[in-house]
């Protein structure tokens, strides 16, 4: 925790958004190594202590709102959970909220219909609306897609599995009428981690389909192909590109300096989780 804090407080400029996946609420797993202060704190809660620790040694005076997103739970009874999951986001406190769905995140979850359909885990989409200093609103959407189902024929006999999966073709589309029913405007972004490879069915869905774009592709004028070579996460000798930033298209990317591939042992977030943060700036046109 104090590593990923010390590393985001390292940058410069410090990012206005911070959107993460895998956030656990209270566990046994999340409190083995990290106790609590108090009974009720989160995991959430205990990072962003680090963060505001980890920013004010860097002599820097940002901080956040932090909102967290409930997903999914495994209970060894009522009281006791084996482990949680869900997404958060961070926005700078300069910013003021003008919506979000944090006591009821959408849910995008492809459900097959068989005994077990109650144990997968449920995926869902965060949502919410920030007010910019400029004055104009901002749709922000982040999410985490499920693996491909292994009943899937096509998972035992093509070559290439992430993003090819029915089920996660499903979700996107969830995923996409959610994002067009709520986003307010062309300036919106979504992000997280897709389980989906470039090129893929599930990326050309939401590139080509869904018209979102992808201003990492565009900005390194990368095809499909380059992109898989560029891995943004990785187990093994596993390399993958399953990180995705879309938007809108009132958004105009500038860069993505800070973002390494998965991997890059100078990295500054090099073995801090399986992978890699993608970090973007743009500008409201």
């Amino acid at each position: 925790m104090e590593r990923i804090a010390k590393a985001v407080a390292a940058l410069d400029p410090v990012p206005d958004l911070i959107c993460l996946q895998e956030v656990e609420t209270d566990s046994l797993r999340s409190t083995i190594a990290h106790r609590k202060s108090h009974p009720a704190e989160t995991q959430l809660e205990r990072w962003v202590k680090t963060l505001d620790r980890a920013l004010q040694a860097a002599g820097k005076s940002v901080r956040y709102e932090a909102y967290y997103f409930p997903a999914h739970r495994y209970r060894l009874s009522a009281s006791t959970s084996i482990y949680t999951t869900g997404l958060a986001i961070l926005a700078h406190s300069d910013f003021s909220i003008d919506r979000h769905n944090a006591h009821g995140p959408h849910d995008i979850t492809c459900r097959h219909v068989h005994a077990l359909r109650h144990l997968k885990q449920t995926r869902i989409c965060a949502h919410i609306r920030f007010r910019h200093r400029c004055g104009r609103t901002i749709d922000v959407f982040n999410t985490h897609l499920s693996l491909p189902t292994t009943l899937s024929r096509a998972f035992w006999t093509e070559p290439a599995r992430m993003g090819y999966g029915p089920n996660q073709l499903v979700e996107a589309r969830n995923l996409v009428r959610f994002i067009e029913q709520e986003r307010q405007s062309d300036r919106f972004i979504v992000v997280g981690d897709f389980n989906s490879l470039p090129g893929s069915p599930v990326y050309r869905f939401l590139v080509e389909e869904a018209g979102l774009r992808d201003p990492f592709a565009e900005l390194h004028q990368m095809t499909p192909e380059e992109l898989r070579l560029w891995p943004t996460a990785g187990f093994l000798n596993l390399r993958m590109h399953l990180d995705h930033i879309f938007s809108g298209r009132a958004l105009r990317w500038l860069d993505f300096e800070g973002s390494y591939p998965f991997g890059l042992p100078t990295a500054e977030f090099h073995g801090l989780s399986d992978h890699m943060p993608l970090i973007g700036r743009c500008r409201i046109e």
